[in-house]
């Protein structure tokens, strides 16, 4: 990945003159043209949570949308009840020029290969909104199409709610293919529809996209955060103090420093814990996540970055799951999952129904 230095004159790092990294662009409203996607239709395959919001939002800014679903499934029943024309995935791909993929990851290949490749004429534009499949060969794309990347970054339910209130959940794209001299316009244009370049759209690349998603997913959202929770649990347990107030202090509240985080970063946590809270994190912290925590994510990155993590996973896919059933029914069957449930029974406002009516 790096130029070679053999011939290059270094200088000592204390002489060094240090370049601020140019910022990030981020794309907006200004500049995109939403008419870079007609005529003809966007047909979205998969009606799933990001596929209503992401085809909602498109008709509502003007744009044609169809809906490939399988005949008879949920997700035909849905897109009819929301007042789209639905197709079978092949016959939405031979009607629309741009055909926006929103299935699962794992079942990309097949639809691809099955109802999409045939049905696209050159110059027509394949979007996904999370790289896996074309970056790891699943998909493996015809030259003579466009093939892009517009990822949200957030659920199918917030995008579609920020753009019913006229602004937008900040989205990724990428252009991983232009064979019409137009993808860029394209991707813009549907960001454009989408919300996203409301909320503000910035540049990635299929593998920039797909690898730090996977990283996040992994080593800090949602395996590193549930570990965390579930080792603090244990250890509390282990040392002899009452699940349920374990329980209490190590999952009930992340939500509220999370909350905070995600409303205005570390800072705003700061600004909001004691003095006690924040001593201890900052002399605790590198204690737990420390040097050889900090090794194993980049055990974990280079698995991503390998595909390492994408041939296991695949192969798991055609083997029927097995490791990862045993896999998540030990991680269901934790004795904090079973103290968790006992005690959010006694929480009403989790309940179903316990915000209805509320605006």
């Amino acid at each position: 990945f790096f130029a070679s230095t053999s011939n290059a004159t270094l200088e000592p790092a204390s002489n060094a003159t240090e370049r601020p990294k140019p910022m990030t662009r981020i794309y907006t409203d200004d500049d995109a043209n939403a008419d870079a996607l007609k005529p003809g239709f966007i047909a979205i395959i998969g009606y799933g949570s990001q596929g209503r919001a992401h085809a909602r939002n498109l008709r509502d800014s003007g744009q044609q949308v169809i809906v490939g679903a399988r005949p008879g499934g949920k997700a035909e029943a849905k897109a009819k009840d929301d007042g789209f024309e639905v197709f079978t995935p092949a016959e939405a791909a031979k009607k629309a020029s741009f055909v926006a993929l929103l299935t699962p990851d794992m079942s990309h290949k097949d639809v691809y290969e099955c109802d999409i490749a045939a049905q696209l004429s050159p110059g027509d534009t394949l979007m996904v909104a999370h790289g896996f499949s074309i970056h790891y060969g699943q998909i493996r794309p015809r030259t003579d199409i466009d093939v892009v990347l517009v990822a949200p970054k957030g659920p199918g339910d917030l995008v579609r709610r920020e753009f019913e209130i006229g602004r937008g959940v900040p989205s990724l794209f990428a252009i991983h293919q232009d064979a019409s001299g137009k993808a860029r316009d394209k991707a813009l244009a549907y960001c454009k529809s989408n919300g996203g370049t409301a909320g503000g759209a910035i540049e990635t690349t299929l593998a920039e996209e797909t690898e730090t998603d996977l990283f996040g997913e992994q080593a800090v959202l949602c395996g590193g955060a549930s570990e965390l929770v579930a080792a603090g649990y244990q250890t509390l347990v282990d040392a002899g103090y009452q699940p349920e107030i374990a329980y209490f202090e190590c999952l009930h509240e992340l939500k509220l420093i999370v909350d905070l985080m995600y409303e205005g970063g570390i800072s705003r946590m700061h600004d909001f814990i004691s003095e006690t809270a924040k001593y201890g994190d900052l002399v605790s912290g590198p204690r737990v996540i420390n040097d050889e925590t900090k090794a194993r994510m980049r055990e974990v990155l280079t698995d991503i970055q390998t595909g390492k993590f994408a041939r296991d996973w695949i192969l798991e896919n055609q083997a029927g799951k097995p490791q990862y059933d045993a896999l998540l029914r030990a991680d269901l069957e934790q004795d904090i999952e079973k103290t968790g449930a006992r005690l959010r029974a006694r929480m009403a406002w989790l309940q179903p129904g316990a915000n209805a009516g509320q605006a």
